[in-house]
């Protein structure tokens, strides 16, 4: 998590009293993707109780281990959290010249007794910098080059804020494209200057990270995206009927001054301390005008669920029910430590912390998409945006036509959209020849141009095997499911895009396959399922919250292992609140909701983490936490007790995490808290390591990063019956 630097002295008169190094155990040293980590064991401190600043005593303490006193010397405070039982959660970040040094970050966590209990550290050396070649304007555009190739982006340079400069972009952007210099360590000791660029689109929400070196090439890109009384479904309208829910009023600690402000309220524009909802059908990410004015805080709009989504009254319901599911799940993270000082959404503050003007903005309805949601989460003190979506509801929306067969087919959120009457090509079987030579996932040859590619799921993103389509000049591309399940409404965006994708079953993609040269028609139906409203998914508005706090409390949850976690993580807020162990089965109208498993009896382990699909490999974490949600239940804890060590244990988490980083940071939180016994400790820390254990992030198991799309996993069936790790 980036946030505002505060300079802290990190000097002071009098000498820290360190503990014994015997009492210490160290994890295993920092790399490029794994920090150093040194915690206590068997509950003792790493250093003697202290009336000095946190800052000082964390500076103390690396110092007598070796650290590098210039690097040191050159940390500064970028966050101060709260805890459990008085814990006090420390976030730094080297700064040279008052710019940041990338990649650099420390964590640490000092008792009531101003004693460190743990510290996440990776740091670089401070020597020689090295000055960049181009400038910010060159960077951007380099940026921009990557994430989005062929963008017709106007830019102007803008104000310059210390190291940021921000440039006008235009419709194209959501916020203004930001650039802000950066030290990159270097192989040789150096800090070579470089850039980091925000830009934020508007269409796709889709919010990037561009580390762009001194020379201009792009080193990586990390994207951060990923939703009074109220008439609301508080689950969803299979589970729960619409009745009228008071809001919590003033007073309380999640929402001092109640859920609402006193601006002007409408039924499709609703405002709040934590969040902002409202309706965007089309698709400007701004409030739709109309609605009726409503006094007096009652929302109660009645949904009309044989209806279309996009009757007004139906409309108001999307909105009301967004606004109070986002506070529902805003006050519930909050009692579990998801508060100001951890980087919550909040427009006020109320002086504890953190930085503020940072409210939900929640788009009912957003016109730029169907059968999806997102949520894209920038720094503290910049908004949020959650998008919610239409979903198809039962039955398919598109039919791929061979003669007199049809075959039902979902067509994709990217590309070119289809009409009823469609277009019509032959049909010729991906074959990149590399790996499954029909997955489309490298350049395909010159044979499929002016022709309908065939592909199967799988291997890469379906954006990428409809970008290779394209650059082939195939017209369009038909992807078959790659197992039994559902086709479904394939998730992405691709700039520039010009050629139609949709999905069929895979029974259908082998029958199709197995024709001799067949003439195919991609169509959309004249006839279009009733659509369902994704505000009304209780699911889906709390996994997409679920982003905002990972990437809040963790940072950096992109990639293939950090990006899995994120995705799984949000499952588990959805599913810690609504108690049910399948995810969005009313908005995908199937039983079996989003998921491939339910999580109860979840079958998959570490070792079928791939690297290749986020939500694929995510529900491996998830479905770890329900069997230890089952094991709490089980030994007298409660759902409180497992959401307090899941949202704290991200406070002694490593940015980038793998899955057992996850664990460790659970196992810490439960051995630094001051209130339980050690025999309570050992009786919570067992049955983590026992759930873990069994979904093969045992005791020894490591996950690594190779490239976007793959890992090394080492699993681990090993459990301990402690808090050590």
């Amino acid at each position: 998590m980036t946030l505002n630097v505060l300079v802290v002295a990190l000097r002071h008169a009098a000498l820290l009293t360190l503990a014994t190094a015997s009492t210490l155990a160290l994890a295993e040293p920092a790399s490029q993707d794994r920090p150093r980590v040194t915690r206590s064991e068997h509950g003792q401190a790493l250093t003697a109780p202290s009336v000095a600043p946190a800052a000082s005593v964390v500076a103390d303490f690396m110092r007598s281990r070796g650290a590098d006193a210039a690097a040191v010397a050159s940390l500064e405070v970028s966050s101060q959290g709260s805890g459990k039982g008085g814990l006090r959660h420390l976030r730094m970040q080297q700064t040279v010249e008052g710019i940041a040094v990338h990649g650099s970050q420390v964590r640490a966590t000092l008792n009531n007794r101003g004693e460190l209990v743990h510290l996440s550290e990776r740091t670089f050396p401070v020597s020689r910098q090295v000055r960049a070649s181009v400038v910010e304007q060159q960077a951007l555009e380099a940026a921009l080059a990557r994430v989005h190739p062929g963008s017709q982006a106007t830019l102007v340079r803008g104000t310059s804020s210390g190291h940021t400069t921000q440039f006008k972009g235009g419709s194209f952007f959501h916020n203004d494209p930001t650039v802000t210099k950066v030290f990159i360590p270097q192989a040789d000791g150096s800090l070579a200057e470089g850039f980091l660029v925000q830009t934020w689109t508007s269409k796709g929400n889709l919010l990037d990270h561009t580390l762009v070196g001194g020379q201009g090439e792009v080193i990586s890109v990390e994207r951060r995206t990923a939703n009074d009384s109220y008439n609301v479904f508080r689950i969803d309208p299979a589970k729960t009927p619409q009745t009228v829910t008071a809001g919590p009023g003033a007073g309380n600690v999640q929402s001092p001054s109640g859920w609402l402000t006193t601006a002007a309220q409408t039924t499709v524009n609703i405002k709040g301390n934590n969040v902002n909802a409202y309706l965007d059908t089309n698709a400007d990410n701004r409030a739709d005008t109309g609605g009726t004015a409503v006094t007096g805080g009652n929302f109660t709009a009645a949904a009309a669920l044989t209806q279309a989504p996009s009757t007004t009254a139906n409309r108001a319901v999307a909105v009301q029910n967004l606004f109070y599911l986002n506070n529902v799940v805003h006050d519930r993270l909050y009692r579990h430590g998801f508060d100001e000082l951890n980087g919550n959404f909040q427009i006020n503050n109320f002086g504890k912390g953190g930085l503020a003007n940072d409210a939900v903005l929640a788009e009912a309805q957003d016109g730029s998409g169907t059968d999806n949601a997102n949520f894209a989460t920038p720094v503290d003190g910049q908004a949020p945006r959650m998008q919610m979506y239409v979903w198809t509801g039962a039955g398919a929306t598109h039919e791929v036509v061979v003669g007199t067969t049809i075959y039902p087919a979902m067509c994709a959120q990217f590309g070119s959209q289809l009409t009823t009457t469609g277009l019509t090509g032959s049909v010729i079987l991906a074959n990149d020849g590399v790996g499954t030579t029909s997955d489309a996932c490298e350049p395909l040859p010159a044979a499929v141009r002016n022709r309908v590619v065939l592909a199967d799921r799988g291997t890469c993103a379906f954006t990428v095997k409809l970008q290779n389509a394209q650059a082939a000049r195939a017209t369009g591309i038909i992807i078959a499911n790659n197992d039994a399940s559902a086709i479904f409404t394939m998730g992405g965006t691709v700039t520039g895009a010009r050629i139609p994708a949709v999905m069929i079953s895979q029974a259908n993609g082998a029958t199709l396959r197995a024709l001799a040269s067949p003439t195919a028609t991609m169509r959309r139906k004249a006839v279009q399922p009733l659509q369902l409203d994704g505000d009304l998914d209780s699911d889906i508005v709390y996994h997409e919250y679920g982003h905002g706090l990972t990437w809040r409390m963790i940072g950096s949850m992109s990639g293939p292992l950090a990006g899995a976690i994120g995705e799984g993580a949000s499952d588990v807020v959805a599913f810690l609140i609504n108690g049910d162990d399948v995810v969005g089965e009313y908005a995908a109208s199937n039983p079996l909701g989003i998921r491939r498993f339910r999580y109860a009896g979840y079958p998959l382990t570490y070792a079928n983490v791939t690297g290749a699909e986020v939500h694929n490999d995510g529900e491996i974490y998830a479905g770890t936490m329900w069997r230890l949600r089952d094991l709490y239940l089980a030994n007298g804890l409660t759902i409180d007790n497992l959401f307090d060590d899941f949202v704290d244990g991200m406070n002694f988490t490593p940015s980038a995490p793998a899955f057992e980083h996850m664990r460790n940071g659970m196992l810490d939180s439960i051995n630094a808290d001051t209130v339980l016994t050690a025999a309570q400790k050992t009786a919570r820390c067992t049955l983590v390591w026992q759930a873990f254990a069994q979904s093969g992030i045992g005791d020894g198991a490591i996950g690594r990063v190779l490239t976007t799309t793959s890992v090394s996993i080492t699993p681990s069936t090993v459990a301990r019956a402690n808090c050590t790790h």
